[in-house]
């Protein structure tokens, strides 16, 4: 039998200790003020996304923001906040550190803890409040039927979380034993055990628990769920600090996890016609992608509809001298084959360009790009 390491056995500090280096106040980016500093190259696609977006939406056509943690914490929140209200991105999505990230500048307005040090402490990572209170809410968010992103918008924009009678997650449980139970109350009684099960661990009493986010002005997420807008969260398990905290359970994860992928799916399959932005995710982006467009396209082809019409923008920083307008792929050999953020969708029949560039500066260029458009 596999030997388990017993989480219980850690020591979690409260995030109030936490050596931060980032503070939202001299992070966050002024959309209006900032000096974005392109190149010729990256400019020139900047110009060509804008046009296309503002195309897209013309029609009505989807234009989904993927983007890696480093979004966050470069202070993009206000540019994309930006995007969002203007109506030109209809779907965020980023990885587990991006809505960490998002949740610790709205919850104590500070972020990034230096690695070193703590992993040389065997602290990185084993914080109290980012553990206990994004795993509580990722399990009453599963409880009540959301999706991941949407579960931790919930608790920043609500300030807290609602927590059910014990008597009404052991109904809920008896409901989905019973022998004509449904798939629904079976399901809905996996996740009445699992927060059932959290809430005996930390021992939280039924009521409204409070959790104050005085600085959610600077967060992303709560603005999505405000807006009743897609922000969806892929994430793989252990590549988070949330892992790290003994409130931490795999099945809530997964719960809320599955439907961010099949709401991404879902803004994919609409994709004909819009524009695909991946914005500083070598790993999440591409990868969710692939699978979400064949599954679209596998889709559409029973009713002999086509998803081909539309345009992918990808930016990081890494440098690249392959030309990914061109139909081949480089060989084996070659560095570039292993761009994973450029191979994978080079290979997506659409039209795909890649910029480098620092993420500040392109998507800062490409909300002015837009707004300029409109004047």
């Amino acid at each position: 039998m596999k030997r388990l390491f017993d989480r219980d056995s850690i020591s979690v500090l409260p995030l109030s200790w936490r050596v931060n280096k980032l503070d939202a106040q001299r992070a966050l980016v002024d959309p209006d003020s900032y000096a974005a500093t392109l190149s010729p190259e990256a400019a020139g696609d900047v110009e060509a996304a804008a046009s296309e977006i503002r195309a897209s939406r013309g029609r009505g056509a989807p234009v989904i923001l993927a983007f890696g943690a480093h979004s966050i914490k470069n202070g993009l929140s206000r540019v994309m906040r930006r995007l969002m209200d203007g109506g030109w991105v209809t779907h965020f999505a980023t990885n587990g550190a991006g809505i960490i990230h998002d949740w610790e500048f709205s919850y104590q307005g500070r972020t990034g803890e230096d690695v070193r040090r703590y992993v040389a402490q065997g602290q990185f990572g084993i914080w109290e409040e980012t553990g206990a209170f994004i795993n509580m809410a990722i399990a009453v968010g599963a409880w009540r039927g959301l999706g991941y992103g949407e579960s931790v918008g919930a608790m920043i924009a609500e300030d807290g979380l609602t927590i059910p009678p014990d008597s009404e997650l052991a109904a809920a449980m008896r409901d989905g034993a019973a022998g004509d139970a449904d798939e629904a109350l079976i399901l809905k009684a996996a996740a009445a055990a699992d927060l059932r099960a959290l809430l005996l661990r930390a021992g939280i009493d039924p009521g409204f628990l409070h959790i104050d986010h005085p600085y959610k002005e600077y967060g992303l997420t709560a603005a999505a769920w405000k807006a009743g807008l897609p922000f969806t969260v892929h994430p793989m398990f252990g590549h988070d600090i949330i892992y790290t905290h003994p409130l931490n359970r795999g099945s809530p994860i997964g719960r809320t996890a599955e439907p961010d992928f099949l709401s991404f799916v879902e803004s994919v399959s609409r994709l004909e016609g819009g524009v695909y932005l991946s914005v500083g995710s070598a790993v999440m982006s591409p990868m969710i992608f692939e699978k979400a467009l064949s599954m679209a396209r596998n889709a559409a082809r029973s009713g002999g509809a086509k998803i081909e019409d539309f345009s992918i923008h990808v930016v990081d920083l890494a440098k690249s001298a392959w030309d990914w307008t061109q139909e081949d792929e480089p060989p084996q050999d070659d560095p570039a084959y292993y761009l994973r953020f450029c191979k994978t969708f080079s290979r997506m029949g659409a039209r795909m360009s890649y910029a480098s560039a620092d993420n500040r500066s392109w998507l800062v260029a490409l909300l002015r790009a837009i707004e300029r458009r409109g004047a």
